[in-house]
């Protein structure tokens, strides 16, 4: 027997979220081998690209509801190459292979970071919170540590930047990148895009900026929206941590005192303070 054409177009409509996620490992491969060739600045814009095919595969798989288990476990591996590998490769060829013969263990940690963020979040993604990531996103961190390249060629970096000890500063910004990664600090998801709601509304406009700025101005945009979002997450987790320290600190102010009793041999009650020995 035949299927019903209504099958085949549900089967049709599942694959299309992997045809996303294998066009994100394309452009993952072919980021390395543009800088394996040293062209580092076509490198870093095909991860960019990938990112956004990373976005489109789970707008993709919502829209349609056929989000799959198979689906998850593949984007998870595809983006250990795209937002990992590839990221770290780039970096290593053009910068940190100038830095020392051991230089490219910072790759390997930044790579290791994003294959143990990946799997958490495998493990608890019934458990995220829906406005929150718990850690960095791969994504996020692989396209910044991919855009500082385009953002040297800028006249800005040239005429303000330059100057400054950027061998220690990349040293620190890969570190802070593989442990935010897979630290416990939340950051807040891009709003959804909607009509019907004020928050799908913002999501619009929040991505159309992004956009917007991402063609216009894309070498001096992404590297500084990358610390910024980095920047704000390691912020909000330190106020938050300030506060809670506070709250528990006036809790303890106003805990209840014990008061404790004895009895007496005749019988009758009487107070007896806190830490008093018995007599």
């Amino acid at each position: 027997m035949r299927p019903a054409p209504g099958a085949r177009v549900r089967r049709v409509v599942v694959v299309v979220p992997s045809l996303f996620t294998l066009a994100n490992l394309f452009f993952g491969i072919w980021s390395m081998v543009l800088a394996w060739q040293g062209q580092f600045y076509r490198a870093s814009w095909f991860i960019v690209i990938a990112g956004v095919l990373d976005m489109l595969d789970g707008v993709m798989a919502r829209v349609s509801r056929t989000g799959t288990r198979f689906g998850a476990e593949l984007d998870s591996l595809v983006d250990v190459v795209s937002f990992g590998v590839a990221p770290a490769m780039l970096t290593y060829l053009w910068f940190f292979s100038n830095q020392g013969q051991y230089a490219w263990v910072f790759g390997y940690a930044f790579t290791v970071c994003v294959a143990l963020r990946l799997a958490r979040y495998n493990v608890r993604s019934t458990e995220e919170h829906k406005a929150t990531f718990s850690g960095l996103p791969s994504p996020a961190a692989g396209m910044t540590l991919a855009t500082y390249y385009p953002f040297t060629r800028t006249s800005f970096y040239q005429s303000e930047l330059a100057g400054l000890p950027w061998s220690q500063i990349m040293v620190f910004l890969t570190i802070a990148l593989s442990l935010a990664m897979v630290s416990n600090i939340r950051y807040a998801r891009l709003p959804r895009i909607g009509f019907r709601t004020w928050r799908g509304l913002l999501g619009w406009g929040v991505h159309l900026t992004i956009l917007g700025f991402g063609i216009w101005q894309r070498d001096i945009f992404f590297f500084p929206l990358g610390i910024t979002y980095l920047t704000y997450g390691l912020a909000r987790a330190a106020v938050e941590g300030f506060l809670e320290r506070g709250e528990d600190g006036v809790q303890a102010e106003v805990k209840p005192a014990v008061v404790l009793h004895d009895i007496d041999a005749a019988g009758r009650v009487r107070r007896r303070e806190p830490g008093a020995k018995d007599g």
